[in-house]
């Protein structure tokens, strides 16, 4: 392992490198990592989406540890309003990290960016639930469907990801860090979810939903297999402020 890990394509005198530099030491002293199924987010120049939970603030730097210490540059997909503060635009653009233009009220266009990222072989990271889990008990929720809108417009894989350990650091939507004793970073990536069957029909709403399903199920078979325990039955609605049943994962047959 070379001392400041660089995936290939970056070069040395960077914004990414600097960033490298400056958070790769201090998460090796105050975290502890178990990574498991990195075989399956790809080499360099293989586009995919690698949709993860969401559980802690301070898991952006965890997902970006295992991301970048397993040969692939750190892309998030970020709200576009972030690139307009004077000093966070010249850092996130020059670390090439992907806006979405959620307030363009086309939700194909929102994600223009990141499907060009993933058709020129990026690796790019999605938090599908948006923000920060609101389940009690810190499962997976209800989904928004730019994930699954990204990996079927450019029929590469889509990557299930599940983290536990960083709610340890950072306990959901708190800002305190408890960092002692270490704490341990869990990943698990998955096979790609199957979405073949989806790649010749259009993309509704209802098709979107099917995928972005399917991945969060995923997800969270992979968390409980991290958790050891098994997962609630339902997913938690921000909505409905409950736990509702999952949604379909196949199409209704035609008659």
């Amino acid at each position: 392992m070379p001392l400041l890990p660089r995936p290939p394509g970056e070069t040395f005198v960077s914004w990414y490198n600097t960033g490298v530099f400056i958070l790769w030491p201090p998460m090796n002293v105050a975290t502890k990592h178990e990574w498991r199924g990195a075989e399956h987010i790809g080499s360099y120049g293989d586009g995919l989406v690698l949709g993860v939970n969401h559980i802690s603030w301070f898991d952006p730097f965890a997902v970006a540890h295992f991301v970048n210490d397993n040969g692939r540059s750190v892309r998030f997909l970020a709200k576009a309003a972030l690139f307009d503060v004077p000093v966070g635009n010249r850092v996130l653009k020059g670390t090439d990290q992907i806006p979405v233009y959620r307030a363009s009220g086309d939700a194909a266009a929102a994600v223009d960016a990141a499907v060009q990222a993933v058709n020129d072989g990026e690796c790019i990271i999605v938090y599908p639930e948006g923000t920060i889990t609101r389940d009690p008990d810190l499962w997976p929720m209800t989904a928004k469907t730019g994930a699954a809108r990204i990996a079927l417009t450019t029929r590469k894989p889509l990557v299930p990801v599940a983290q536990w350990g960083a709610h340890e650091v950072m306990a959901p939507y708190k800002v305190e860090a408890n960092l002692i004793p270490r704490k341990t970073m869990r990943f698990l990536a998955g096979e790609p979810v199957d979405l073949s069957d989806l790649y010749d029909l259009e993309l509704s709403g209802e098709v979107l939903a099917v995928a972005t399903n399917r991945l969060m199920d995923a997800i969270t078979g992979l968390l409980a297999e991290l958790r050891g325990e098994e997962p609630p039955e339902g997913r938690w609605s921000m909505k409905a402020e409950q736990r509702e049943p999952r949604g379909p994962t196949s199409l209704p047959e035609l008659p």
